[in-house]
């Protein structure tokens, strides 16, 4: 099932890896985007992405291309090749990276029937916003991403998220879950600079490994991106083909149940 979320960034990272070997007809950045919104057609036209996960799929675009182009102009990093397709230095291709994340937590939620017990709503927004902002002040402000990060630890010390696997239930702490969903994008960080995605300035002579810390954004960014896609499950509320099931993701009122109280009834299915 994992290889099943994963869908739209497997082929994203397919189309990285065939368009740096085989010769292309147009710009390669150019050929990307065009990869990309088939792939997306695809999986919609296939019923493999839900309506409401291809929408998601385009805010996670548009909140990806904004950060791009603030960070190409400041040089963070760069996209070295030629391209029609290019706005202010950035590939529009570049914004199909971070949908691959939306993609990914979508599907996880269907695929894997995810429930998340006491989400702190409004704090959790509060620093959504400010880890999402600081990516752009930290460079005129001092940097508060431990602090946010630290926060986010606090607010969500109750949450849980649980998922089914073999048939039976499983739960971890919601903010554990970032920090490996991070690790794992930090990973994939380093396939795609090596595959030529992007770069950035230690990497222009000669490909070396992105340094480690950007672990801790990407486990930002997942952070942000959990909070968009739990808009739009608190709003669906229901499991993908479950009469009455309770709500995906339910807001931070009452007493925490312990992991192994969590949804007795669907062990074993």
């Amino acid at each position: 099932m994992q290889v099943q979320c994963c869908l739209f960034a497997v082929a994203v990272f397919v189309g990285l890896a065939v368009s740096s070997v085989l010769p292309l007809p147009v710009a390669r950045y150019d050929a990307l985007l065009g990869y990309a919104l088939l792939v997306t057609l695809l999986l919609a036209l296939l019923r493999l992405e839900t309506g409401r996960e291809v929408a998601v799929i385009a805010a996670f675009h548009l909140v990806g291309l904004g950060l791009e182009l603030f960070k190409v102009r400041v040089g963070s990093w760069s996209y070295p090749e030629a391209a029609w397709t290019k706005v202010g230095g950035v590939p529009l291709y570049a914004g199909f990276m971070y949908a691959a994340v939306g993609s990914y937590l979508c599907q996880a939620f269907r695929r894997f029937q995810l429930r998340v017990d006491l989400f702190p709503w409004v704090p959790a927004v509060l620093l959504a916003a400010a880890a999402y902002g600081n990516f752009f002040t930290h460079h005129v402000l001092p940097d508060v991403r431990w602090l946010v990060a630290a926060g986010f630890v606090v607010v969500l010390r109750r949450s849980w998220v649980s998922y089914t696997v073999g048939g039976r239930r499983y739960a971890m702490p919601l903010s554990l879950s970032f920090v490996l969903i991070g690790f794992f994008l930090w990973v994939a960080e380093n396939g795609a600079t090596l595959l030529g995605a992007w770069q950035y300035p230690h990497q222009v002579q000669a490909w070396r490994l992105v340094h480690v810390g950007t672990w801790g954004s990407w486990a930002l960014l997942v952070s942000l991106s959990f909070v968009l896609v739990a808009a739009v499950k608190t709003q669906e509320g229901r499991f993908y083909g479950e009469v009455g099931a309770e709500p995906a993701v339910t807001l931070s009122t009452g007493r925490p149940r312990r992991p192994d109280q969590r949804d007795a009834g669907s062990r074993g299915r």
